[in-house]
């Protein structure tokens, strides 16, 4: 009191009787020329305006109702009641000690005031929404002489997603009834709204993303998916480019929230880039959810990207003339496909953000590569690129692969722990192959480090920050996955933010020669030979195979040839058996009727024993660069030479 009367007087604080939160507050106060003698707030807003107020504040009323309602029972003669307010510190609702309750009304510490500090002066309500933090101000600290009876403790409540404060949660009473424990228990109150905000957020974006999926369609426009809050939240491969084309600085790999997007605000003014007639309302059930924008993608860029293929496709030898034609990072690409051409096109555009990519396209089609070319397109080429396949790997070696851990965690663990791969891809990229084989227990864990850019390591409870770009593939189709319960839907929707189809090798047939020639030179240098060429002959066998391991598989075949050739000339003779039929089309065969020499229709498990055959030619018997051929784990490879019983083969192979 004796620091009031001097701060009123002109006099400063003396000997730190005064808290600098205090302090500060009633410097505010005094600049807003708030009355010291003020003996209460002012009186409540009409009934109409405050269910105007709560109608606003929905969501927030509709996340605290059960804790309000567990505030009637706890805080029964305690002397305290509890209050919830929006952020222009208007109580929307209070509950508590039904005696304190009628005290509250003579200082008007009612629903429908606005405890504001250039209001009412410091008292919790206000003060918090002014520092953002949780207070507690108590007795003659309040900086009016009405309300110094009292002591109240306030916290500000967060929206979960990016932290804006929502309202404010505060528990007064009479000064007799302070206690420390008034504090903690304000802030236990907001984490508790604040968790079911999260709850109830999820659900939304559930829902949105569900009543949007039959507008998620093929062709050439960039798709983005907002929420009610105006937040970008999906988006396909082709959004970033065509919002860039128009000039926009919306990075999706950072989203950033448009306020005219956010239901309510659709007085305010859409950005200078964004046209109306992009816009379409998402609603389910008669209840509008977000907003969905289709950005057409200029046409000349789409022109120009694929013409170069075009080009090309009367020249498919000419290895130089592609390599310009194919954007710098994905020189390694062999192709004069338009399909794969365009791919890459979109991969290198989306290698420009931070947003998460995936990969689709069945094994052996380059998805690596593709990764590779994000990484050393992006602005972060000079980080790191860190790759895992989660295929082939137990629960608890890919969690350690992934986390990495603490020394002691287990039983063999490595002295002084282990970096994750996730922790070594820090400033880089993170490639995560044959995403869709990770156990269905561990996608939470990443789920918590895409969403919070922090990881534990396994034995350790101190959370690192880690700061990289995600790109992960798969063959299998994560929507089949989603709806059969072996992949979450939020990390689905988290990794698969934009999307990149890579066309099988079958539906590229021109690729095939062009490849073909490609490996042929490759190996013959590895290797040390000399000129080396393709029979026409086996070329167009080459070209009538249905490729089911796709580029890989032909290269691993071509390496075979390279290396069993004892000329200048590579003919059909030394083709595995799958393609050394006279003349037959495998491609048709494998589609047509049951013949004596081949079966109708081939199974899976025989395609793959002749892919591990032909590694297992190609690497003279060496398992372990052939399970790096295979892009497999090693203890796979064992597994599947004794399941197909390949023993014998890779002796004959050493043996040759």
């Amino acid at each position: 009191m004796a620091a009031w009367e001097r701060f009123l007087n002109g006099g400063g604080p003396q000997n730190d009787a005064l808290r600098s939160l205090v302090d500060g507050s009633w410097q505010r106060c005094q600049q807003h020329n708030v009355d010291p003698g003020q003996r209460s707030a002012p009186p409540p807003v009409a009934e109409t305006t405050l269910e105007r107020h709560r109608a606003r504040h929905g969501e927030l009323l509709q996340a605290s109702a059960p804790i309000m309602a567990c505030a009637r029972d706890f805080l029964a003669e305690t002397g305290t009641v509890m209050a919830l307010a929006d952020t222009s510190s208007t109580i929307l609702t209070m509950e508590g000690d039904n005696p304190t309750l009628a005290q509250a009304e003579s200082i008007h510490l009612l629903p429908g005031v606005a405890w504001s500090e250039p209001v009412c002066g410091t008292n919790a309500i206000g003060t918090a929404l002014a520092v953002g933090q949780p207070v507690q101000i108590h007795s003659a600290e309040h900086y009016c002489a009405g309300i110094k009876r009292w002591t109240c403790s306030a916290t500000v409540i967060r929206h979960p997603h990016d932290g804006e404060i929502l309202g404010v949660v505060d528990v007064s009473g009479l000064s007799e009834t302070y206690s420390r424990q008034s504090l903690a228990l304000v802030v236990t109150t907001a984490s508790r709204i604040e968790s079911r905000l999260t709850m109830l957020e999820m659900d939304r974006r559930y829902r949105l993303l569900e009543a949007a999926l039959h507008h998620w369609r093929g062709g050439t426009e960039g798709i983005v998916l907002f929420d009610r809050r105006g937040y970008p939240i999906k988006a396909n491969e082709n959004a970033q480019a065509a919002i860039a084309a128009f000039g926009a600085d919306l990075d999706l790999a950072t989203p950033r929230r448009i306020p005219a997007l956010a239901l309510g605000n659709e007085d305010q003014p859409l950005p200078g880039w964004l046209r109306p007639e992009w816009l379409a309302p998402v609603s389910s059930r008669g209840e509008r959810l977000g907003t969905l924008m289709v950005v057409p993608l200029p046409r000349l860029g789409r022109a120009r990207a694929v013409e170069p293929a075009r080009t090309l496709a009367g020249e498919p030898a000419v290895r130089s003339a592609l390599a310009t034609a194919l954007p710098a990072a994905f020189s390694t690409i062999v192709t004069a496909d338009a399909g794969l051409c365009e791919a890459l096109r979109k991969a290198e555009q989306l290698a420009r953000s931070r947003v998460p990519v995936l990969l689709l396209g069945e094994t052996g089609v380059g998805k690596e590569e593709f990764a590779q070319g994000i990484h050393k397109a992006s602005t972060h080429s000079d980080g790191p690129y860190v790759a895992l396949n989660c295929g082939g790997l137990s629960r608890e070696l890919l969690a350690s692969e992934l986390f990495g851990y603490a020394e002691g965690a287990f039983t063999g663990a490595r002295k002084g722990g282990m970096m994750g791969k996730i922790e070594a891809a820090n400033g880089g990229t993170l490639f995560l192959d044959e995403l869709g084989e990770m156990p269905l227990d561990l996608q939470p864990h990443l789920l918590r480090v895409l969403e919070q850019g922090e990881i534990y390591r396994l034995g350790e409870n101190a959370p690192r920050k880690v700061n990289f770009r995600l790109v992960a593939a798969t063959h299998r189709d994560l929507r089949q996955e989603v709806a059969a319960g072996r992949f979450r839907m939020d990390l689905y929707y988290r990794v698969a933010v934009t999307s990149i189809r890579i066309p099988a090798l079958r539906d590229r047939p021109g690729d095939v020669r062009l490849l073909a020639n490609h490996f042929v030179e490759v190996f013959r240098e590895r290797h040390g030979l000399g000129p080396r060429r393709l029979e026409e002959a086996a070329i167009a066998r080459l070209e009538g195979y249905a490729w089911p391991g796709n580029v890989r598989e032909l290269r691993n075949v071509i390496e075979s040839m390279v290396l069993m050739g004892e000329g200048e000339l590579l003919g059909t003779g030394l083709l595995p058996p799958e393609l050394s039929g006279d003349g037959v089309d495998l491609a048709d065969e494998a589609r047509s009727a049951p013949s004596p020499s081949l079966p109708a229709v081939r199974s899976i498990a025989t395609g793959e024993a002749e892919l591990i055959r032909c590694a297992i030619a190609a690497t003279r018997g060496n398992l372990t660069k052939a399970a790096r051929e295979l892009d497999i784990a090693k203890s796979t490879l064992y597994q599947k030479v004794k399941q197909y019983r390949l023993e014998a083969e890779i002796s004959r192979v050493r043996g040759a």
